[in-house]
């Protein structure tokens, strides 16, 4: 494949999507709008984007590479993603109702609308967004410079500006159109991979062969690190922004259940797709030296021009998608929570459109750099999940399911979990065994918020009047 051809189809693609997303959104926008969509997205939006969402970067990147490294372990990415959006659809969906804009909200409003409990949540889903970002530009730059030979860093400077500029333009309705167009493209080319894949290898019995080398290099045969892969995809959805950001922008809670259980259904039929392509990239290339370029190697070597081409298209596809979406869940909580933080009081109406765009840029700029020091995608994410997400997914839990639970309690799981996560920087034995540190960050962040809300006082405002007080609070920007 020549690289400058697939450098311009690149280029051609994110123009089209720019347009695409220009097209779809060429009215005046509110600030509503801009950020949720005018909270009104149908079934098939909503649907579509989770799939681009839930199809990025790790399952482009990490699933296959985890395939290339482990075999059928590479499945274990949708399995987790499956469960995790399930969930989601049971127990998250209702608060559609409550119509909030951010995570911060969400969370706060199940320990009395307190405001160290919103602030730190913003403080921490911000860091997430920028951390997501992050990977989707290492994995996105890595594949644009595998496949066209361009510097590493203008790769991701290229894949930044690629999502930046439609997400700017157009909003978060464009990033649920353009993701939803993306989303089929993503499809396609891992059928088609995984058809050409499967040729390769030889069949069931050549996978099931490689499989078996795969798994006599493994070093640890414990079924620990798998486990703790699926809980940490898992706790990755029900604490990433993103995913909320679809409950809050859905018509209504039967439509976002409805498209998080198909997309739940979806997510594990495609769940062994990464792990095919995986073990046939490892029998065509046994030496590289990067898992996560298991995929493109597979493209770009093994695939006739074309549709090598339209598979890489799909893995860059997978990257902008998730990126857009990421962006603008940053970008919302920059609007609706740090904001009042740094000023004191709420943006005016007028003015949340402008501040939209100028915050998504610097949220897109600051995530670019971030991304030019990091180099593994898979590590990135889980310690990412395991830093900022578990201890917002434990919140988010408790405070649905147990109402005892109080803003005393939330302070103690969020920072018991980032403590577990950083402690494990340091001890390289414990990674060795646990695989990462989910496991233990999810069993603290649960303890030490049942124990620390067990022995304070219970909240003295109520769920329906922390809700109240968060939509008056919200009102000041909407109205």
């Amino acid at each position: 494949m020549s690289p400058t051809l697939f450098l311009n189809c690149f280029f051609v693609y994110v123009l089209g999507t720019i347009m695409f997303g220009w097209w779809m959104t060429r009215r005046k926008q509110s600030g509503d709008d801009f950020l949720l969509g005018g909270r009104s997205l149908p079934f098939f939006l909503t649907l579509g984007t989770t799939i681009a969402t839930m199809v990025g970067t790790g399952s482009s990147m990490g699933a296959v590479g985890k395939g290339y490294a482990g075999g059928w372990a590479g499945s274990l990415y949708g399995i987790g993603g499956a469960l995790g959006i399930l969930v989601a659809a049971w127990l998250f969906a209702p608060v559609r109702k409550h119509c909030f804009m951010t995570m911060a909200e969400e969370l706060a409003s199940y320990v009395g609308a307190n405001r160290t409990v919103l602030n730190l949540v913003a403080v921490f889903t911000f860091m997430a967004s920028v951390g997501w970002l992050g990977a989707h530009i290492v994995g996105g730059g890595a594949y644009l410079h595998y496949a066209t030979g361009i510097n590493e860093s203008w790769a991701r400077a290229s894949i930044a500006l690629g999502f930046g500029i439609y997400a700017m333009i157009g909003g978060y309705r464009a990033v649920v159109w353009t993701d939803t167009l993306q989303a089929v493209v993503l499809f396609i080319g891992f059928l088609l991979t995984a058809g050409a894949a499967l040729e390769i290898v030889g069949g069931w019995d050549g996978l099931q062969a490689v499989n078996a080398e795969l798994q006599s290099k493994q070093s640890n045969t414990s079924a620990l690190p798998h486990l703790s892969l699926i809980i940490v995809i898992a706790v990755g959805v029900l604490g990433t922004p993103a995913f909320r950001q679809r409950i809050y922008s859905g018509k209504s809670v039967s439509d976002v259940r409805k498209a998080y259980v198909t997309s739940a259904g979806l997510y594990l039929a495609f769940a062994a797709l990464p792990a095919v392509i995986g073990i046939a990239a490892y029998q065509s290339f046994p030496n590289l030296e990067n898992q996560d370029l298991a995929f493109p190697s597979l493209a770009t070597s093994t695939l006739p021009a074309v549709l090598g081409i339209v598979v890489l298209l799909a893995g860059l596809s997978a990257t902008l998608s998730s990126a857009s979406s990421d962006a603008i869940a940053g970008v919302t909580t920059v609007v609706r929570d740090l904001y009042r933080i740094l000023f004191k009081k709420m943006p005016p109406p007028e003015r949340v459109v402008f501040i939209s765009r100028v915050a998504l840029a610097a949220t897109t700029g600051a995530a670019l750099v971030m991304a030019l020091t990091a180099n593994n995608v898979i590590d990135y994410i889980k310690m990412m999940v395991s830093l900022f997400l578990t201890g917002m997914c434990v919140v988010g839990l408790l405070g649905r399911v147990w109402p005892r639970y109080n803003a005393a309690g939330a302070i103690a799981s969020l920072l018991g979990a980032s403590a577990t996560a950083l402690l494990f920087q340091f001890q390289e034995s414990w990674t060795e065994y646990w695989g990462n540190p989910v496991i233990p960050s999810l069993s603290i962040s649960i303890g030490i918020g049942v124990l620390v809300s067990l022995v304070t006082r219970p909240d003295r405002i109520s769920n329906a009047q922390a809700i109240e007080i968060l939509s008056n609070e919200r009102g000041q920007m909407e109205n």
